[in-house]
């Protein structure tokens, strides 16, 4: 185990380069070898094959945190799709992406008396008046990435939430840098403290970077989401200060960072591809994918299968409906890169449409 120098932003350099050969070879075959399966873009369906037919005559809300969002836009494109498959009805209502907003658009929802509510994107906590008003009248709640950790709640009562797990998340994401490294690397960690969430998974990929003596934590640089774009150019620049080129590697929860971070390392003289090496352990946005297609400052991400999620959703609705407990499902995790994106702008596993059409209709 390394002893970590984490400096943030503005604080003091107490951070030494990586040892040369250093490295650590058992956590680095470790680390090659999930992330290889990780970048396997062919992974056989290990989702459910069993389950209720699709019970006719339903409907659903699907209440966003906001639109803008292209995690939640995603995931609703889904839920319409396997919705139509099964003959039920689709409202989206956009909670706009403010407390007030979201509180309206589910308060909305629950007087649609609509057979069942998704919160899209969203702590029900914070709208624990609207969540319980949907309880008493008998709405099922699935939440997508609603609360930290996949499968049901009870507080706040949800039939299921549907999300990765943040630790295979964090674990991916570190293990690349590893695996990209050869386990000699200068690492930035890039995070959001004021969401408990967001905490929790720095931390989780700061500890498996420190499985490796051979990479050191440059620094965490702790810039709350909503400050981003305009706090991300001014923060790079002063890395680029600080480090110069012991700084080769980058991990940050969300892929936004690196949009942001863009114009600083260009006006640098960094080159696109690299280095830092930047990999997103976040949602996997279309802006992501470009980035990353492009070569231009981001190298990697962990993408969530959106629309995949957004067919799960459907299924574990109609489980709630057939009276039967939610399916228990966690997407594995996946690595996007330039030499297995094919292009795309999102990740679309093989598999899952067949795997719920035969389910819901049995062919």
């Amino acid at each position: 185990m390394s002893v970590l120098a984490a400096g943030c932003g503005g604080g003091p350099d107490r951070a030494a380069a990586p040892s040369p050969g250093a490295g650590c070879p058992a956590v680095l075959a470790r680390a090659k070898g999930t992330v290889a399966r990780a970048e396997r873009t062919d992974p056989a369906w290990n989702g459910p094959t069993t389950g209720p037919r699709a019970v006719p005559g339903k409907s659903l809300v699907y209440v966003a945190q906001t639109m803008t969002n292209p995690g939640v836009a995603g995931v609703s494109q889904g839920v319409r799709e396997a919705a139509a498959s099964v003959g039920w009805r689709v409202r989206v209502i956009d909670g706009g992406g403010t407390p007030a907003g979201i509180q309206t658009a589910l308060s909305q929802a629950v007087t649609l008396r609509p057979s069942g509510i998704v919160v899209g994107g969203f702590d029900p906590l914070l709208t624990a008046q609207q969540t319980a008003r949907a309880s008493a009248a008998g709405i099922p709640l699935v939440g997508w990435h609603a609360v930290s950790s996949p499968g049901p709640s009870t507080r706040p009562r949800l039939f299921t939430n549907i999300t990765t797990r943040v630790e295979e998340v964090a674990g991916i994401s570190a293990d690349w840098v590893i695996a990209r490294s050869g386990g000699n690397s200068g690492a930035v960690v890039f995070t959001d403290d004021s969401i408990p969430f967001a905490r929790n998974k720095s931390e989780l990929i700061k500890r498996r970077l420190a499985d490796c003596p051979g990479v050191r934590l440059l620094a965490t640089e702790n810039i709350p989401i909503p400050d981003a774009t305009q706090r991300t150019p001014q923060q790079v620049s002063s890395l680029l200060s600080r480090f110069g080129d012991r700084w080769t590697d980058s991990v940050a929860i969300n892929d936004l960072y690196f949009a942001d971070a863009a114009p600083a390392l260009r006006a640098a003289g960094r080159p696109g591809e690299g280095p830092p090496f930047n990999i997103g352990a976040g949602d996997g946005d279309p802006s992501a994918f470009q980035r990353i297609n492009s070569g231009q400052y981001q190298a990697a991400t962990v993408p969530e299968p959106l629309h995949q999620q957004g067919w799960q959703i459907v299924d574990e609705f109609n489980r709630a409906f057939a009276g039967r407990p939610a399916s228990g499902y966690v997407a594995p995790v996946h690595v996007v890169t330039a030499r297995n994106s094919g292009g795309a702008t999102s990740w679309d596993p093989p598999g899952y449409r067949a795997a719920y059409e035969r389910i819901w209709h049995g062919r």
